[in-house]
């Protein structure tokens, strides 16, 4: 065994051990690390997505029930049930698992390497940056460039200025999270000032997206977020052993090997990449990424980045405000972002309230 495979070995031997994780063997190559209760919290979880997204497919007078979306995958289906689930829903519902799935991801990557629970790619600007582009890119070229398109770009920019204005890339958690919140100041800034005094006629439209929706979704959007998940998520789970070793502190991961400046960066840039695409087939949802990890914990209780489950909580999360935004009567219509960001604020003040009670001796 060289020096290289050798160093590797004990570093997976660490990550490992770090996070109290089984490793299942198939041969020589083939090593699955696991847990028995969080294998139990994933499965449950999926089949609770699989069952909203069947149930988002089915419900009301134009759903799609079990026969019909049979019949589909049989290529028997009548138009009817073809256009509910290629046109009308079914890209809607897949849209949501895979914008909640990047957004859970991203969450989870960024908490795990700046060691900030309330933190997520919001906190550095990107969804602020994401609607500053779209309202701008709304009024200086009307219809010449797409709101996704002008959502990307804004959040790239802002993340770029991040970046630069650190002076040490993504190296410092603490000065990447001071300057994100002037970045997040600034690109609300600019969205506001260009809704209230430029684009007064359109602003309901645009307000719409700045909050996160996912009506009138298609195919094409499906296809985006897809491929952004299979792109990413493997170079995830490349640097996720390494991530395991960064909950012990950076000068014992960098004695194991791991790279703590290394790890953070590739860590904090993929999860940029991960809430960029979600930004650009669902608008800037509040609250996923911030929430999802936090789930994923207690519902594990495992130490670590809890990566798949928080994506698959991403997605339920996201799944959920969409059904409820389509069926529950007083949110027929509205954009899901506004679920979310309720919901979100709600846990949220949870989070805080646990914390003040544990810092005055209650709990």
């Amino acid at each position: 065994m060289s020096t290289q495979q050798k160093n590797t070995t004990a570093l997976d031997a660490a990550a490992l051990t770090a996070a109290g994780m089984r490793v299942f063997r198939l041969g020589e190559r083939i090593r699955m690390p696991w847990r028995i209760r969080s294998a139990w919290v994933l499965a449950g979880l999926s089949a609770l997505v699989l069952a909203l997204g069947l149930l988002t497919l089915a419900w009301g007078p134009t759903g799609a029930g079990p026969r019909e979306i049979l019949a589909a995958l049989r290529g028997e289906a009548e138009n009817t049930t073809l256009f509910v689930l290629e046109r009308l829903r079914g890209p809607r519902v897949l849209t949501a698992i895979g914008a909640g799935a990047a957004l859970g991801l991203a969450g989870a990557l960024f908490q795990s390497v700046t060691r900030n629970p309330l933190g997520s790619p919001d906190v550095i600007g990107l969804g602020a940056g994401a609607g500053a582009g779209v309202a701008v890119s709304t009024l200086w070229w009307p219809g010449a460039v797409p709101a996704p398109v002008g959502a990307v770009l804004g959040a790239g920019l802002a993340v770029a200025v991040v970046w630069w204005s650190t002076g040490m890339g993504f190296a410092s958690p603490a000065r990447v999270i001071i300057t994100g919140i002037g970045v997040f100041a600034m690109a609300t800034a600019v969205t506001h000032y260009v809704v209230a005094v430029a684009l007064r006629d359109s602003a309901h439209d645009l307000a719409a997206y700045l909050v996160g929706s996912l009506g009138t979704r298609n195919m094409d959007h499906v296809l985006i977020i897809a491929v952004s998940l299979a792109v990413l998520i493997p170079l995830v789970f490349l640097i996720s052993r390494r991530l395991l070793l960064m909950d012990l502190g950076d000068e014992l991961a960098e004695s194991l090997g791991a790279g703590a400046t290394v790890t953070r960066t590739w860590a904090i840039l993929l999860a940029v990449l991960l809430a960029a695409a979600a930004v650009s087939v669902a608008g800037p949802v509040a609250f996923v990424a911030l929430t999802a990890p936090h789930i994923a914990r207690k519902l594990t209780r495992a130490p670590g980045p809890n990566l798949t489950v928080s994506a698959v909580v991403g997605a339920f999360i996201l799944v959920s405000a969409d059904l409820m935004v389509q069926q529950m009567p007083g949110l027929d219509g509205l954009p899901v972002g506004i679920v979310t960001a309720g919901a979100g604020g709600l846990y949220l003040g949870y989070l805080l309230l646990l914390e003040f009670r544990r810092t005055s001796g209650q709990v």
